[in-house]
């Protein structure tokens, strides 16, 4: 039963909210179905207190007051007219009291009834706000102010009243005030209740939003560079920028094609997503900046970030990769071997497209890189002259050789071998 009675209530409480609603209006909406289930079911409870002292009062006017009350709520969940609902909910409050009392009789033979009336402007302030609720307070003193004016018989109107014994009186109007002051203080409380479960419901709201935009901010900055996700965040202009030194760098699998002619699908998936992963980790390890994998093509640069010693760390990335590659176990069997291409100039670097976007680089110096790579064997790592440059002293490096290059000729080029056992004075620049 008491499941029962909760889940009325609750549901009761939730009666005409829509789940758009704003909180504020959800609370306003959730205050005056419980003020109108509070004040539909206290007319009866009065009347039946009367009738257990001996005072047969007419249940007319409690039992109308009940049917349009009941009418205008029904009116209110079919039709979702909270302005209407609420105007009629609050004229009730307002005007059953006076009624009430106007029936019963004066100020002691109806107890002060007409204090119920109170109940209408403080509604109001909880369901309509502040500089809405004054009307309602007006007419809250006018009302009072009438039923003065009539007790008084200044209209010289003399109405039967009912012989309630002065003890009765006494006792109702204890009960009329403690009933009153009850109902604000309990829809006080409900509202501030109701509030509360608001906000922990828009705390618990606002906490899943920021894991998602956590997580769209991660996935954003796999993407794209953190400066560029912060202007592609802030703006809608085309993003493309022009640097005047950078190191770039491309990786790709010996015999690829080749190798994967003999894998699965999932196993040509499986170990890519392992090699990458791992280049992924040692790009990171070295402060370098990850721009795509075409195929089983890696390609990073260094220098896009204003950071220093750009092409000392794409050197350091070059050999940890090519030696993380010859020392996995795992793969050791598939006989994998990279062969590397890097280059330093200038580039063009810009976010492409509108949807399914990509950072990507262009430019001589990519061009280069490129073509550097496709021209090495198993375990290369071709640099041309500047970056050659910059890393002697810090690396070893065989002679140099000249290669023809689509679209640049001969072109020299250094093979680096490993790191030098005495590591020169660091150069100003990459």
């Amino acid at each position: 039963m008491t499941t029962t009675n909760s889940t009325f209530i609750a549901r009761l409480r939730s009666a005409g909210i829509s789940p758009s609603d704003p909180q504020h209006l959800r609370i306003r909406k959730s205050v005056l179905v419980f003020a109108m289930g509070l004040m539909t079911a206290a007319p009866m409870f009065w009347l039946a207190l009367y009738w257990s002292m001996g005072l047969q009062l007419p249940a007319n006017v409690p039992f109308t007051y009940q049917l349009i009350s009941v009418a205008t709520f029904l009116l209110y969940i079919r039709g979702g007219n909270f302005t209407l609902f609420s105007y009629a909910q609050l004229a009730l409050f307002l005007f059953f009291p006076f009624v009430v009392q106007l029936a019963i009789g004066n100020f002691v033979s109806a107890s002060g009834v007409v204090l119920w009336g109170l109940l209408a402007p403080v509604v109001a302030v909880l369901v309509l706000g502040g500089r809405e609720s004054i009307p309602w307070f007006v007419a809250f003193v006018a009302l009072l102010a009438i039923c003065g004016y009539i007790d008084a018989d200044l209209v010289g109107v003399v109405k039967p009243r009912p012989n309630v014994p002065l003890k009765t009186s006494a006792i109702f109007l204890m009960l009329n005030f403690t009933g009153v002051s009850g109902l604000v203080y309990f829809l006080l409380r409900y509202a501030e209740q109701e509030k509360r479960r608001y906000e922990v419901e828009l705390s618990r709201a606002n906490t899943l939003l920021a894991a998602e935009q956590e997580k769209s901010e991660r996935l954003l900055l796999n993407i794209l560079p953190g400066p560029v996700a912060e202007r592609l965040k802030e703006t809608n202009v085309t993003i493309a920028d022009g640097f005047a030194d950078v190191t770039v760098m491309f990786a790709d699998i010996v015999n690829f094609t080749q190798l994967a002619s003999g894998m699965t699908p999932s196993q040509i998936f499986s170990m890519l997503n392992k090699v990458f992963s791992a280049f992924d980790d040692l790009a990171e390890k070295h402060g370098l900046e990850k721009i795509k994998t075409i195929g089983d093509a890696y390609m990073v640069a260094g220098g896009l970030n204003a950071e220093r010693g750009y092409t000392r760390a794409i050197a350091e990335l070059a050999l940890d990769m090519r030696d993380w590659l010859d020392d996995d176990a795992e793969l050791g069997p598939l006989d994998l071997h990279i062969r590397i291409g890097i280059g330093t100039g200038p580039v063009v670097a810009g976010v492409v497209g509108r949807k399914k976007f990509i950072y990507d680089l262009w430019g001589d110096t990519v061009n280069l890189a490129s073509r550097i790579t496709s021209e090495g064997g198993p375990g290369a790592i071709h640099v041309d002259t500047l970056t050659w440059r910059r890393l002697d002293g810090h690396f070893e490096f065989q002679t140099p050789q000249t290669l023809y290059l689509k679209g640049k000729g001969d072109t020299v080029v250094y093979r680096l071998v490993g790191r030098a056992a005495v590591q020169a004075q660091p150069a100003a620049l990459g």
